[in-house]
């Protein structure tokens, strides 16, 4: 059965929290890359960004739905999300987009397991960490080459 360190890219991307947004797309763009971790000054995974972040800032902004009842006005739904839009629109660095809550796995982790991940999590970018040690990175791009390559023998 085929795992995480036998399809994962071994050469990570890897951006810091302060980047500019626009150094992040040039990377994205340069390399042909829809996402890559995000680290600290001493290499450690603090986060996730991706192509995705990058259209949600250039979105238009959503207004929460609003009810008058006699003097007062009631938000049918969170302010929270307008709040979140507009700090992602006014972002500047990588910090202001990317997601802390990073979905990984390890090296050992099954193809099949991976793909359930990606599919279930809704994640297109998965960094592949042993013992907090970035090691690797798995793409959806990575996933569709190892099925063409190997067909049905990916189990």
């Amino acid at each position: 059965m085929l795992k995480a360190e036998d399809i994962m890219t071994k050469k990570v991307i890897t951006v810091h929290e302060d980047q500019s947004v626009r150094e992040l797309a040039k990377l994205l763009a340069e390399h042909k890359i829809s996402g890559v971790p995000v680290v600290d000054m001493k290499g450690k995974i603090v986060g996730i960004v991706t192509e995705s972040d990058l259209i949600d800032r250039a979105k238009k902004v959503h207004i929460p739905t609003v009810m008058r009842l006699f003097d007062a006005f009631v938000f049918l739904e969170s302010p929270e999300r307008m709040e979140k839009d507009l700090k992602k629109m006014s972002a500047s660095t990588v910090k202001d987009i990317c997601n802390r809550q990073v979905v990984s796995v390890n090296s050992k982790t099954n193809l099949d397991e991976i793909a359930t991940l990606m599919a279930e999590k809704k994640v297109h970018t998965l960094p592949v960490i042993d013992d907090d040690e970035l090691k690797g990175i798995i793409g959806k791009t990575d996933i569709i080459r190892t099925i063409a390559q190997n067909g049905n023998k990916t189990t």
